[in-house]
């Protein structure tokens, strides 16, 4: 059975049956409102279309199995249960932008959710460095069983940014993660394209066709290393994407966005977290619009082969950045370490009937 928020499915069996496929608004209005419904409880829909329904699409392909809070309450950690069995995580970080500063002042505002979403059942980038990668690549998500995630978590929060950061690799998804990004921006969910960013490790024949098919959306690139050979050394997929060839993919969809592009980069002891990197990655990167985001590692489990750069190292890095290069750069703030729910690493076991799973960490927190 397939998803109701599968966009694309639900309006090729609407139009192929006759049925005017703008009824799928207020079926998805109905069931976020009403997620224990059964389709005859819908008002108002031509009899053709609760056949339909009936026979080939589920209200919900995925439950919620288990919910984790930090004790700070700043950060939910949500397991998600796939009609198929498997189980991917998505991540509810909560901020209150009044505590940033913006032009000496504090910021204007209050708290605000932004929700972390998977796209995929493990990953075949293999970063040497991520937990996701050790799972291997498992399946991709279905758009529905993506736009899911959001609507599970709106039960929790009201969600006013997306990061695609989660398991996977999104643009290896890419035909999923694209309808499931325009689902979210129409009703009910009405998302804006600038509050919706998408990760990659570099897939340059998708970043070249992204601005076209997703206006306005933001980029983020895990970048990790300012010179080929160390990106090939700590991320595996670097062979098939050349530094050089991702920077003019990424220079020809700045010219065409007209917008920043965020720039993740995982500080490595000893690794790539030397004055030299920083050298390195400030030329590499002196050319473009950017917001560099330098994420503290955290070790997976206690036979991790790389160590959390020391804060002096952060902090000098991040001088050279900012000093030399006048690129803004930022330090990524953890949260939700209590309940597995920071940045870097996240993997799911397969948890049996008595346990949930305990996945390690992975948010991709930009501050925006």
């Amino acid at each position: 059975m397939k998803s109701v928020f599968d966009a694309p499915e639900i309006k090729s069996e609407f139009e192929s049956a006759g049925i005017n496929p703008n009824f799928m608004i207020p079926i998805w209005k109905y069931v976020i409102q009403n997620p224990d419904c059964v389709w005859d409880e819908i008002p108002s829909l031509p009899t053709a279309a609760y056949t339909l329904l009936h026979s080939k699409f589920k209200t919900f392909t995925s439950s919620l199995h288990s919910l984790f809070h930090s004790s700070d309450g700043t950060t939910s950690k949500l397991l998600i249960k796939l009609q198929n069995g498997a189980f991917v995580e998505a991540v509810i970080m909560r901020y209150d932008t009044r505590l940033g500063m913006c032009g000496g002042k504090p910021r204007p505002g209050g708290v605000r959710s932004t929700l972390c979403i998977s796209s995929q059942v493990g990953c075949k980038m293999g970063c040497t460095f991520c937990a996701t990668g050790s799972m291997g690549f498992k399946s991709n998500l279905t758009s529905g069983e993506i736009v899911e995630q959001l609507v599970h978590a709106s039960r929790l929060a009201d969600i006013r940014n997306i990061v695609f950061m989660g398991m996977g690799e999104p643009l290896n998804n890419y035909n999923a993660v694209v309808e499931a990004v325009r689902a979210m921006l129409k009703q009910p969910f009405q998302l804006s394209p600038k509050r919706i960013t998408i990760s990659t490790v570099g897939v340059v024949h998708a970043i070249n066709k992204l601005h076209n098919d997703l206006p306005g959306i933001s980029l983020a690139v895990s970048l990790h290393a300012p010179v080929q050979e160390i990106r090939c050394q700590i991320m595996p997929a670097a062979r098939a994407f050349p530094l050089q060839k991702l920077m003019d993919a990424l220079q020809a969809f700045q010219k065409n966005s007209q917008q920043k592009i965020f720039i993740e980069y995982i500080m490595l002891d000893g690794v790539n977290d030397q004055e030299e990197n920083a050298h390195q990655l400030g030329e590499l990167l002196k050319t473009f619009q950017v917001v560099i985001n330098l994420i503290p590692f955290n070790p997976i489990g206690s036979t991790s082969q790389f160590k959390t750069s020391t804060k002096e190292s952060v902090s000098s890095f991040q001088k050279i950045l900012r000093g030399t290069y006048n690129i803004r750069t930022t330090v990524r703030k953890e949260m939700g370490q209590d309940i597995s729910g920071a940045c870097g690493q996240l993997v799911v076991n397969q948890p049996d009937n008595k346990r949930p799973a305990e996945p390690l960490r992975d948010i991709e927190d930009l501050h925006l």
